[in-house]
């Protein structure tokens, strides 16, 4: 045991792994007044990289924000360990503006280690829970197939040697060490990932207690020493110049830090003729793995072998950390044997003399159906019992983190008697991501992209804390600093849009301004017809106010001071880049929320939970069984249920509307 020397085994939360979402589940948790414990089999399982060293990216992004606006640590801890940051899509709209930084892995575990032990009401142990303290339900049928009827209530762990603990709640966050596998070739190892202890037994008692289990399957690429590498055959990439960071609370931080560099390279059609040659040994191939892989992030084999049309695939070169030699191969996950890898390693430009320190493999891992889970991420089965990260069949340390954000605050409010906090797919991406693995499932480890929210502009990374912090706040997962904070920028954002909103410029300035942006700094780009079109709109334009302007595609909230006599205010990068959609996609997020109120209707028509919809005339058999089987809170939610047609949730809304009539007529 770590931390605070305790005897008391007593504790109001559990949280069973230390990873991502164990380490978000169990700080929240702690810092909303609960007596805490972690277990972990391994210290250095704690906020461990065991794949790609980085947090953020497209999509992933934007749950490191919301986790940062709801008082999470994921976006803190990168902010004082990354080495490289840098925006992605910023050709594109701000709605798909993704940052990404290249984490020190060892620091970002050090890190996060030492915040946990610093954490008042929080203990960090080192033993493998094997298995549940359960009380179960008197039930005469007892249908051990069904994982939609409550069983009984969890109250306790118990670990490897022996040792009970109970609590008022447990959270299971085992990544990828529940009867974790490791395969290379036809070599398999009873393993975690990088070779920490799997747990071995928790698994076998899930399933004879009834948790729908399954097998699913991810991969990590090949570790090669920085100085083997040729880095004059590769395309280096740096960071940016300006740095943006995660966390709200250092928006106002300057970074001044010599950033490394990545390296871009490509396999060719030596590479794929290795592959090919040599598939029916990878473990994929060959029928050793049953588990499921992610179809976003496959293996190289899986690339070479799908896409026989393409001569080459791209992956990046970079660097584990700074007290570091080990290079990380992104792109090239791959289950073949080392002496393969060896072979088709030598073929790529930059890696032909590399020395390879760890090889790559596919590591496979038991996760539950997410089907059996309520959206608050506490199980159908057992109460008090939630669930998070990849045990739900996500992957990613993003996608970890936000859930278990989510469940430590959902166990406080449980224990609390307080309603859970179930996120919108309008409010925030953890609830578009939440959503569709308890609403509609996943057969293969889930990603979350920018392409699955409906409602993308409203969802940005700008504004995750005026989405979520006064939520995190009401609920006490929010500190008085952030709340503060997040007023304060408030505050000042909103007056400068109502300042642009009312502010006009001299006709003539206006004028003068619109021919150096629209016409002088954009002529290379047009023809002289085009020019001359441009220049008569230009001397026609009426006076407009500076929000009107800043709606043209061409002018930016920067490019407003040359015309701006007024004093303008002092805000950060992230205040004006807020201002500056606000006001420049104003109607398109108008046109956005009139759709969420009207879809909002369905949110706010609650089905109960022992509803009987085999009972309901007109429902298709389909329907009946998939909405017994997920049993949905919301018409809404009914409506996104794979299986269940328009045509089913008109019957359930014709149903509820004679049943609420039948209700009001019996009190009157």
């Amino acid at each position: 045991m770590t931390n605070n020397s305790v005897n008391d085994s007593k504790y109001n939360v559990v949280v069973i792994g230390a990873g991502h979402a164990g380490c978000e589940a169990g700080l929240v948790a702690a810092r909303m007044g609960m007596k805490t414990a972690i277990f972990c089999t391994d210290l250095e399982s704690v906020a461990m990289m065991p794949c790609n060293p980085s947090i953020g990216g497209t999509g992933k992004g934007h749950l490191v924000r919301e986790i940062d606006a709801l008082g999470g640590e994921m976006g803190i801890n990168i902010d004082k360990t990354f080495i490289q940051s840098k925006m992605l899509n910023t050709s594109k709209g701000p709605a798909v503006h993704s940052l990404r930084a290249q984490a020190d892995k060892h620091r970002y575990h050090d890190e996060m280690l030492r915040t946990i032990r610093s954490q008042e009401n929080l203990d960090l142990f080192e033993a493998e829970i094997v298995d549940l303290i359960v009380i179960k339900y008197p039930d005469e049928e007892d249908d051990s197939s069904s994982f939609n009827k409550c069983k009984g209530k969890v109250t306790g762990v118990v670990t490897s040697d022996g040792r009970t603990f109970s609590a008022d709640a447990v959270i299971i966050c085992t990544g990828t060490f529940l009867s974790g596998k490791i395969f290379i070739g036809d070599d398999v190892t009873v393993s975690g990932p990088a070779g920490l202890p799997p747990s071995t037994h928790l698994g076998d008692e899930l399933r004879k207690l009834g948790f729908p289990m399954r097998r699913f399957k991810t991969g990590t690429p090949a570790r090669m020493l920085r100085d083997t590498l040729d880095y004059s055959a590769m395309k280096e990439q740096k960071g940016d110049e300006k740095i943006v960071p995660f966390s709200f609370m250092n928006e106002d931080k300057s970074y001044d830090i010599d950033q490394v560099s990545c390296w871009l390279s490509y396999t060719n059609e030596h590479t794929h003729k290795i592959i090919l040659d040599n598939i029916e040994k990878s473990a994929m191939y060959s029928g050793n793995i049953v588990g499921v892989g992610p179809r976003y992030c496959p293996s190289i084999e899986d690339k070479v072998s799908r896409f026989r049309d393409r001569n080459r695939h791209q992956l990046f070169v970079e660097p584990e950390g700074l007290d570091t030699d080990w290079m990380y191969i992104q792109g090239m996950s791959s289950s073949l044997p080392e002496d393969v890898q060896h072979a088709f390693y030598a073929t790529i430009p930059g890696l032909e003399h590399a020395v390879i320190v760890r090889p790559a493999y596919a590591i496979e891992y038991d996760c539950v159906d997410p089907l059996s889970l309520k959206p608050s991420l506490e199980s159908k089965l057992f109460e008090n019992f939630f669930c998070a990260g990849q045990f739900n069949g996500s992957s990613g340390y993003e996608e970890a983190g936000a859930q278990g954000l989510i469940a430590g605050i959902n166990a406080v409010m449980k224990l609390t008697g307080r309603d859970p906090l179930v996120l919108r797919r309008d409010q925030a991406y953890i609830g578009v991501l939440i959503d569709d693995l308890v609403t509609k499932g996943t057969n293969e480890p889930y990603r979350i992209m920018t392409s699955r929210a409906e409602y993308r502009l409203l969802l940005r990374q700008d504004n995750a804390d005026r989405r979520l912090t006064e939520i995190g706040y009401e609920l006490g997962s929010v500190t008085e600093e952030r709340y503060a904070r997040y007023l304060a920028k408030k505050s000042k954002v909103d007056s400068e849009a109502d300042r642009l909103r009312s502010k006009r410029v001299d006709i003539n300035t206006f004028r003068e301004f619109l021919l150096l942006h629209e016409c002088e700094l954009q002529k290379d780009k047009m023809t002289e017809e085009q020019l001359e079109r441009k220049r008569r709109d230009i001397a026609e334009t009426e006076n407009q106010s500076f929000s009107d302007i800043l709606r043209r595609p061409s002018i930016s909230y920067e490019d407003l001071a040359e015309i701006d006599d007024d004093t303008r205010p002092e805000l950060t990068a992230n205040e004006r880049t807020e201002v500056e959609v606000m006001l420049k996609y104003d109607g398109y997020i108008r046109k956005q929320k009139s759709e969420v109120e009207k879809l909002r209707k369905l949110e706010s028509k609650n089905l109960r939970e022992d509803l009987d919809y085999h009972s309901i005339r007109g429902l298709r058999l389909e329907a009946r069984q998939k909405l017994s089987d997920i049993r949905p809170r919301t018409v809404g939610q009914a409506s996104r249920i794979s299986g269940v047609s328009p045509a089913d949730i008109n019957v359930l809304l014709i149903y509820l509307e004679k049943e609420y009539r039948e209700n009001n007529s019996r009190t009157n």
